[in-house]
């Protein structure tokens, strides 16, 4: 099968690619099709995500896979959440580490460090699909102010864990892609592809 990642986040190419292969899943990126991305409006992550997944297929004329993914933290109200990648208002090259300097300045005088990443899944065999496939999962951590690790993107670098006193970003990214609120997410998702798309 061939499906379109409603994507042009390299990191999310890289991640989907290795979870569906076992399926024989091949994936292309929106950007590879020279899809437009869609507009996210939405204040929560499966409109956004539902939204993603409609627009890349109707674009496509293949089945497509849309994650709307984001860190959440309970001091904040939530925040960053559906925003994670706008926080700091800053696109391009510079966004991740403007975003998470602004997400450590903030928890800093709150003294709740508690954060989880939270990813929304949902896949369409067309557009117009009445029965998407949602899966969604927690990944629990806290934001520590410096930076560890190479692997990963993103808030990865200061997302720590501490029952493996690492951050996401000093896991190997196979144990990652098992244990990541995208890999639980996934693993949810692939049951669910086998069962009513098998």
């Amino acid at each position: 099968m061939r499906l379109v990642l409603a994507s042009a986040n390299a990191g999310k190419l890289r991640e989907f690619r290795g979870l569906l292969a076992p399926l024989a899943i091949e994936v292309v990126s929106q950007a590879e099709l020279a899809i437009v991305p869609a507009a996210e409006p939405y204040v929560t992550f499966i409109e956004n995500a539902l939204a993603k997944a409609r627009h890349a297929a109707a674009s496509s004329g293949l089945p497509a896979l849309a994650d709307d993914s984001g860190i959440c933290c309970p001091a904040l109200a939530g925040a960053p959440g559906v925003r994670s990648a706008r926080f700091a208002g800053v696109g391009g090259a510079g966004a991740d580490a403007a975003n998470n300097r602004l997400l450590v300045e903030r928890l800093a005088a709150l003294g709740d460090r508690r954060a989880h990443y939270l990813c929304v899944l949902v896949a369409l065999r067309a557009p117009d699909d009445p029965e998407p496939l949602v899966a969604e999962a927690r990944w629990h951590g806290e934001v520590v102010a410096t930076a560890r690790g190479e692997h990963g993107f993103g808030y990865d670098p200061h997302f720590f864990l501490p029952e493996l006193a690492c951050t996401a970003a000093e896991l190997a990214p196979e144990h990652k892609n098992r244990i990541s609120h995208r890999g639980q997410a996934m693993q949810l998702l692939l049951e669910r592809l086998r069962r009513s798309w098998g």
